[in-house]
């Protein structure tokens, strides 16, 4: 009868047994990586084809927003939730320098040492939880001179992440650089198909069309999300070991 008692406690606790905790990649950042709304489409950020890469241990969480620099991420409350919710074996990937670059846009713009400063304190309390801050350079517009080369958009504010990831020793994605390469390798005209560049009457979301070359088309969110999982794998990131694993058919 003991026995009979001690199977059936067993079989009760494995079944209301706690599930084992995902680990959790937060993605903070401007429009770029945000999830759009539908009105938007198909304008995509490469946060959302990211998310699909890893097997079933993994949630991306998404946090990234239209329009944010490290300074309003933090003065709007998007950091903080983040920051409290981190637990030890979490990730959280960085990428800002749009917004904060952007002088003539008062409500956003950082000066180059207060963005220092705030992705220092992203990383030193993503660190306090036992958690690991990844630095992204911010992703290149696309933009070739009279030569045809694609060139650099975001000299300054890259630099500075370069500068902090050397100071703090965290894992740097140099994705400035990696979207060039990749632009260069489609080519000034065919590359317009990594963007929103639609014609006036192609998409009833644009009908005057579009002419955008900094936000992604879902093709080109996916290109530069596959850069970033490149470099997940190039860094032998812990995260590195939760990548899908394709189906084997038997």
């Amino acid at each position: 009868m003991k026995l009979v008692l001690l199977l059936a406690l067993a079989v009760l606790g494995a079944a209301f047994a706690l599930p084992e905790r995902k680990t959790k990649v937060y993605l903070i950042g401007d429009s770029t990586i945000a999830q759009k709304e539908v009105r938007a489409y198909p304008e995509t950020g490469w946060g959302t084809p990211f998310s699909h890469f890893f097997d079933s241990t993994v949630e991306v969480d998404n946090r990234a927003k239209n329009g944010r620099s490290t300074r309003t991420f933090i003065s709007e409350g998007l950091w903080q939730p983040v920051a409290d919710a981190l637990q030890e074996g979490d990730y959280v990937f960085m990428q800002f320098g749009h917004n904060d670059e952007a002088k003539d846009k008062t409500d956003r713009y950082t000066t180059p040492e207060q963005y220092t400063a705030n992705l220092e304190r992203f990383i030193a309390e993503t660190r306090a939880k036992k958690a690991i801050p990844v630095l992204l350079t911010p992703v290149s517009r696309r933009k070739f001179d009279s030569s045809g080369r694609a060139v650099e958009t975001h000299v300054v504010y890259s630099a500075l992440v370069h500068d902090v990831a050397r100071k703090t020793g965290v894992a740097l994605v140099d994705l400035d650089v990696l979207s060039r390469q990749l632009y260069q390798q489609f080519g000034p005209e065919t590359s317009k198909l990594l963007f929103l560049q639609l014609a006036p009457g192609e998409h009833p979301n644009y009908p005057e069309g579009k002419n955008d070359n900094t936000h992604f088309s879902e093709l080109g969110a996916r290109k530069i999300a596959q850069l970033v999982l490149q470099e997940v794998r190039r860094l032998d990131l812990g995260l590195a070991r939760q990548i899908r694993k394709p189906v084997v058919k038997k």
